[in-house]
């Protein structure tokens, strides 16, 4: 396992485990509430950090699994290609982004600014959009079982998350953080879009 998905697992795990043992004390559990879930109301009260906080932040055990086995085996792929540090700005500017998309989101869409949410799924979905992008043949496993091409996967997954976002805004849908899923994709693919220019400036320099 690369280095610096390493430490973005470790540091998931600390607040996974900080989660677990803020069950049986209330004043561990009313500090993890305040820093580590993000919310357009905590945004309106100033802890502008969750934005980043919530990107590392479980309390399920089968979220946290799923989001860490993404993130091993996509991220160790992005990182053959992508410096460390290109890396790590690029995931936490997804969490980033996908934590206020579901923040704002839950707001205009849902008239719901207090619905909090937590969880690295914004900056996940920004690397399988990105690595879909980046490997459009690659064959994936749709729910772990049905092959399909990266990219079709890609928008099968973008698509099921309007879907879900559509579905909440009526009060209906399932608890996930549609917004957050489509914040992140969106700086997936803003970062392949940079990284074509960039590639095509350096083929043809003016």
């Amino acid at each position: 396992m690369p280095k610096t998905i390493k430490v973005i697992v470790l540091i998931n795990l600390a607040v996974f485990l900080a989660w677990f043992f803020s069950m049986s004390h209330f004043t561990l559990l009313k500090f993890m509430v305040d820093n580590f879930l993000v919310s357009w109301q905590a945004l309106l009260e100033g802890r502008f950090w969750v934005l980043v906080t919530s990107v590392f932040s479980h309390n399920s055990f089968f979220h946290f699994l799923i989001n860490m086995y993404v993130l091993v085996g996509f991220g160790s792929v992005l990182l053959r290609f992508m410096r460390p540090i290109t890396f790590m700005n690029f995931y936490l500017t997804a969490g980033i982004v996908g934590s206020f998309a579901h923040a704002f989101l839950s707001l205009t869409v849902m008239n719901a600014p207090e619905i909090p949410a937590l969880g690295a799924s914004g900056a996940i979905a920004g690397i399988i959009l990105l690595f879909s992008l980046l490997f459009p043949n690659e064959k994936l496993l749709l729910l772990g079982l049905i092959p399909v091409r990266a990219i079709w996967g890609a928008v099968i997954v973008v698509g099921v998350d309007i879907w879900g976002l559509i579905a909440q805004s009526k009060g209906g849908g399932f608890n996930i953080g549609h917004g957050a899923h489509l914040g992140g994709a969106l700086m997936g693919l803003v970062w392949y879009v940079y990284y074509r220019i960039k590639i095509k400036k350096l083929n043809y320099p003016s």
